[in-house]
């Protein structure tokens, strides 16, 4: 009888380990050394189970930090009051938001299209990562009128959210008024901000937020990992 490689054997312990729930979905398993150690195989035996874990869709692994239970995605509503710390604590999910970096510049032909801006109009540019549980889930890019908010970029350092910032720069509510969606391919960068694979599918989201008198406040594009988000319609 054929034996069963050392590798497999591992792999199909730690699945089973992980269907009796002794890891929860998120967690982090240990390290390839301490996994090596209990075994009492190299290094790569244990690297060799994990990549074919992976490849069945139980764990992944986040460059730098280790390799990680694949989570159930999470149901993130599209509608027209969408707002992302609201979806995921209503998913049971802490949400969170980590600026990447911002600054203000003259806005595209693109940008000022679609915010309803004059040509020469300066705009502010925010990029960053949407987390839910401290894990990354979405890159992001904002761009809003910078001569209607110009305290707007300030107002997002000390809040670290575009409701509050737009609350204070005087917007009471807002409203999508369109949606795109469309499924892209993972860039370097991206793939390096979401800790996954570059070429991985990602969907990307664009948008516009008015006010409610109907003026564009928002122009919004967004990156989600295809693994941990799944997008659902609302009725309107």
């Amino acid at each position: 009888m054929a034996r069963t490689p050392i590798w497999r054997s591992i792999a199909t312990t730690l699945s089973g380990e992980i269907s009796a729930g002794q890891y929860a979905p998120g967690d982090k398993l240990p390290t390839e050394a301490v996994l090596a150690a209990r075994f009492g195989v190299n290094r790569h035996t244990v690297r060799h189970a994990l990549a074919a874990l992976a490849d069945e869709g139980v764990v992944f692994a986040r460059r730098g930090a280790g390799v990680f239970v694949t989570q159930v995605p999470t149901e993130y509503p599209l509608g027209k009051r969408v707002r992302f710390r609201q979806n995921l604590a209503s998913a049971g999910r802490v949400p969170g938001r980590r600026i990447l970096t911002m600054q203000t510049r003259s806005a595209t032909e693109t940008e000022r299209s679609l915010l309803a801006l004059e040509e020469g109009a300066q705009v502010h540019v925010v990029d960053g990562l949407s987390l839910a549980d401290d894990m990354p889930v979405a890159v992001f890019n904002s761009v809003f009128p910078a001569a209607r908010f110009p305290d707007l970029p300030a107002y997002l350092e000390e809040a670290n959210s575009v409701t509050e910032a737009l609350r204070r720069s005087g917007v009471r509510d807002y409203t999508r008024a369109s949606t795109r969606l469309k499924a892209k391919l993972a860039t370097a960068t991206q793939a390096l901000h979401l800790q996954i694979a570059e070429g991985a599918p990602v969907l990307l989201s664009t948008s516009v937020n008015v006010d409610p008198e109907g003026t564009p406040v928002e122009f919004g594009s967004t990156w989600f990992a295809g693994d941990r988000i799944t997008l659902t319609l609302e009725g309107e």
